[in-house]
């Protein structure tokens, strides 16, 4: 059974979208801090590569950029959500650096870099699930990172939920505390998205990745599912 459901609301908004999620078992997510040289040249190297993503003057008018954003515009939202791609290659931009933060998140970071597509995990054992992709009604509880009161789901905007509230929102603009991967997360699901053609080719290629750098940095084989239209 896949650990994500996509909900019909979801394709009537972006029909030629496709979800791909990577299913992980048995991890060892605990941070090393003499292996954090390793993480940050893994990220470092991905920073570099994502430029081939940053062609344009104005930020806006780069193509990864211009058609999030335009994905954005066509559901409900909080003002200045923006997708997790953009904001890493905004980094990049501005000539910011990218810190290590525990491996898995490390190696979700830099795929999502270097192929220039949204990447996101959340572990599984806190998901009272299925997890779902699908259009809030609104008031799904939902407690940011780093805040202290509840942001609950707007209704009409895109967000991860399971049965307790909002996992995700804004696709995979904002992550909450509840699920969030820790050093303690064993199991975990990640997810890659496109939302056009062009996207997928590269989101395939993101997925062989992610796979390869899962056994390589963990020891685990992901199980990998792949959601589009009906």
């Amino acid at each position: 059974m896949a650990n994500l459901v996509v909900d019909p609301a979801f394709w009537d908004l972006f029909p030629d979208a496709q979800i791909n999620t990577l299913t992980v078992h048995g991890l060892n997510n605990t941070v090393d801090e003499s292996q954090d040289p390793h993480f940050q040249a893994l990220l470092d190297d991905a920073m570099a590569k994502s430029h081939q993503y940053l062609t344009e003057d104005t930020f806006r008018n780069n193509p990864v950029v211009a058609q999030w954003r335009d994905a954005y515009s066509k559901f409900k939202k909080k003002k200045g959500a923006r997708s997790s791609i953009e904001a890493l290659l905004k980094r990049v931009d501005q000539g910011k650096t990218l810190s290590p933060i525990n491996p898995l998140v490390d190696v979700y970071n830099s795929v999502s870099l270097e192929f220039g597509v949204p990447c996101g995990g959340e572990d599984l054992a806190a998901i009272d699930g299925p997890m779902h992709l699908g259009v809030a009604k609104g008031g799904e509880a939902f407690k940011p990172l780093g805040v202290n009161e509840d942001e609950p789901a707007l209704p009409g905007e895109v967000i991860y939920y399971d049965k307790i509230g909002a996992v995700c929102r804004c696709f995979n603009w904002r992550d909450g505390e509840r699920t969030m991967l820790t050093e303690k997360t064993t199991d975990a699901i990640l997810v890659i998205e496109a939302i056009n053609e062009e996207q997928r080719v590269r989101q395939a290629e993101a997925v062989t990745t992610m796979k390869e750098r899962l056994q390589t940095e963990f020891s685990v084989d992901a199980d990998v599912d792949t959601f589009t239209v009906a």
